[in-house]
């Protein structure tokens, strides 16, 4: 069993990559890939792009829940519940991509040498994704450690409290990655806007519930943290014009 268990989270973590590779395709639309070809009027459009959305949305935040997991490991062995989560995540995005419908109209299109840096902010949001998940423990993250860990029979490992990096600049610098991706594109049309908006939105009030776990999880370590650290956008440094004293 528990080597059925690695080969399921290999390859949970196969498609985990594909889909990531998926992802910024989507969102550059390479080749036309996300609007094209039109075929809804927008309403109609607009209305299953945010079903689909929403669908991921909730089945992401419930599968996270503590109280799910719970329930949930009772049903799959322990070892598979961050694989699966990993699966489901990386199928229902996959699915959004799939059946997604354009609405062809024009937002921004940046053209000339101001598209080198549009990318280099794009590249650089799915950087922060990457590196943020490795600062902390990206086969952890993947369910990898999990399914390695079961098979070598060494015992789960209690999640620790650690703000190593980028995570002393913001609380959550995976969504920050996600946020400027969706946001920093060359070309914007009214279904990436859509998909850009819906899912800050949803970003927003899924933090709200991981901030709550997290503070029943690591007490008065993450309240002191949360007052010195900025949830999702990092502080910009304000000057004073006024006398500095030392001391």
């Amino acid at each position: 069993m528990s080597r059925f268990i690695m080969l399921y989270a290999l390859l949970c973590y196969g498609l985990f990559l594909a889909v990531f590779v998926w992802m910024a395709a989507f969102l550059l639309d390479i080749e036309g890939i996300r609007t094209s070809p039109a075929g809804m009027p927008w309403p109609m459009a607009a209305a299953v792009d945010i079903a689909l959305i929403s669908v991921f949305g909730l089945t992401h935040s419930i599968m996270a829940r503590p109280a799910f997991k719970r329930v949930w490991t009772k049903v799959i062995p322990a070892a598979a519940e961050r694989a699966t989560y990993v699966l489901q995540s990386s199928v229902l995005l996959g699915a959004i991509f799939l059946f997604w419908q354009p609405i062809d109209v024009t937002i921004w299109s940046i053209e000339g040498k101001l598209v080198i840096l549009v990318l280099i902010i794009f590249f650089t949001g799915l950087g922060l994704i990457v590196l943020a998940t490795f600062l902390l423990d990206h086969f952890e993250f993947t369910g990898l450690r999990q399914a390695w860990d079961n098979m070598r029979d060494v015992p789960a490992q209690r999640a620790q409290f650690r703000t190593p990096l980028l995570y002393q600049i913001v609380r959550h610098p995976l969504q920050l990655g996600i946020v400027t991706a969706i946001f920093a594109v060359p070309h914007m049309t009214g279904d990436g806007l859509l998909f850009a908006t819906v899912m800050l939105t949803y970003i927003y009030i899924g933090l709200r519930f991981e901030e709550r776990a997290l503070l029943r999880e690591f007490g008065d370590a993450y309240a002191a943290y949360c007052k010195s650290v900025p949830m999702l956008f990092p502080r910009i440094p304000i000057r004073s014009g006024g006398a500095h004293h030392t001391g």
